[in-house]
Formats: C-alpha cells, structure tokens, sequence
C-alpha cells in the first residue's frame, strides 16, 4: 500500500507542476512546427488527461518496481545489484505504459490542439481509430521508457548508495531528490530522439506511415527532414522537466514512503 501512495503522490505532482514545460517540448516536436502547433497559448491543454491518468500510471510503476526488487532479492554489495535495478525498471514501465499510453495520445493531441476540448479529442479517438487508437505509439513508448529507466534508475540508486556511503548513514529525502535530478537530466538527454519518434507516431494522422508504429521509420523521416536538430528537438525543456521531475517525483516517494511505513509502525 505504502508503494501504491508514494508512487501516486509522487506522479500527480510532477505531471501537474511541470506540464507547461512539457506541452512546450511536444509542441516543439511535433511535425507541424512550435508556433503553428499553438505556441506558448493554452498552456495547460490537455492537463485533465494528465491529471486522470497520472495518479495510477506512477502507482503501477513503483508497485512492479519494488515487487520485482523484492523478487529478485540480492545482496546489497552485489555486483548484480544494478541490474536488478534495471530489470525492476523495465518491468515497471511495461505494466505503467498500459495506463500511460492512453494518458499521453489524448493529452499530446490536446495540447498540439489547443482549442479543442480534452474529452472531444478522447471521443474522436475511439470513434475514429476504436481502443487501438488509445494505444497508438505503446511500442514507440516502451521503446522510450526501458532504455530511460536502464540509465535514470540504476544511475539513481547508485548515487544514493554512494552519498550514504560518503557520509555514512542513508540519504535524506533532499539528498535522494537531487540525485534524482541528475539521473532524470541525464538519461532524458540520451534518450530524446526515441522520444521524437514516440511523439510523432502519437500525433500523426489516423493511416498515414507514421501512424503504424514504427520507430526506425519515424527517426528516418525526422533525420532526412531535419536532421540531428529534429531528433534532438526539444531536448532542453524535456531536460530541464525531467530534472526537475526526478527532483520532485523521487524525493516524493522516498519522502512518502518513509512517513508511510512509519505511520504503519506506529500503528497498533
């Protein structure tokens, strides 16, 4: 239960703190273009489905995230230990990206249609491509968030190991969140073209190429059209939201999950 809180907690208050920074990036990596895509006008299009699909999305991740750690249970100074990490990474974004998937079309096509209502955009999809229109760009998002964790969460627990180890006793809730900065910052950076192609596979038209999904033809087009810029295309304000949200969303949980275990200690 203190997985499901934390990882929920954590969730809501990184998709709603940080949204307007990642409705800039999807504008600035949608085919249309920054400005015809709406600019820096309705901002906050598309936070209902964010906010919807938030709370859950986050609780399944760390629910298969510390299952799985639980699992594959290893000695804390095993070499091993990493690659538990990324193994309960992986897992976790699987299991999150059948809620996620949903959540990111409807909210990715609102805010690159500002003018359109949320629930409008969320009906058009099941009328005009049924539930697999929901989970258009599942592959392309999976694709996105394995190689994210295998860098953000071993990177992550490494440097807490290594802080506590400097100073001697387990990292503060602070000190947990920083290091989550870096590690977020970090693999956002190496991991933005496969989030270019996820993004133009999400928004583009119902039968065209693009739209069945694959990501090696999606980085094609994008590489012949525009090149190393296009693949990278909003790379800093993903950058600075995903440290930003490595900062709020780890520090969240690790915070959350201590006050609530202790809760549940104190508790007859």
């Amino acid at each position: 239960m203190s997985d499901i809180m934390a990882g929920g907690v954590a969730g809501v208050s990184v998709d709603l703190i940080l949204f307007p920074l990642d409705t800039i990036k999807t504008r600035l990596q949608s085919p249309q273009g920054f400005n015809k895509a709406g600019g820096f006008r309705g901002i906050y299009a598309g936070v209902p489905s964010a906010a919807v699909g938030s709370f859950p999305n986050a609780a399944a991740f760390f629910i298969t995230y510390e299952y799985v750690k639980w699992f594959l249970h290893t000695d804390s100074s095993s070499y091993l230990t990493p690659m538990k990490h990324m193994l309960a990474a992986s897992a976790g974004e699987v299991v999150a990206c059948l809620i996620r998937v949903p959540s990111e079309v409807v909210k990715q096509r609102a805010q690159v249609s500002a003018s359109t209502r949320t629930f409008q955009i969320f009906s058009n999809i099941l009328y005009e491509e049924g539930i697999q229109g929901l989970y258009r760009g599942y592959k392309s998002t999976v694709l996105r968030e394995i190689p994210f964790s295998l860098v953000q969460f071993p990177l992550w627990e490494s440097l807490k190991a290594l802080w506590s180890w400097r100073q001697d006793h387990v990292v503060d809730s602070w000190q947990s969140a920083v290091c989550g900065a870096f590690a977020g910052g970090f693999a956002a950076a190496v991991t933005t073209p496969l989030d270019v192609a996820k993004t133009r596979i999400m928004l583009a038209k119902a039968g065209s190429s693009t739209a069945n999904g694959n990501v090696l033809s999606a980085l094609h087009g994008v590489w012949q059209s525009q090149g190393l810029a296009g693949l990278f295309a909003g790379v800093f304000p993903r950058m600075a939201a995903i440290s930003l949200g490595g900062f709020i969303f780890l520090g969240a949980y690790d915070h959350t999950h201590r006050l609530l275990l202790e809760v549940g200690r104190k508790s007859p």
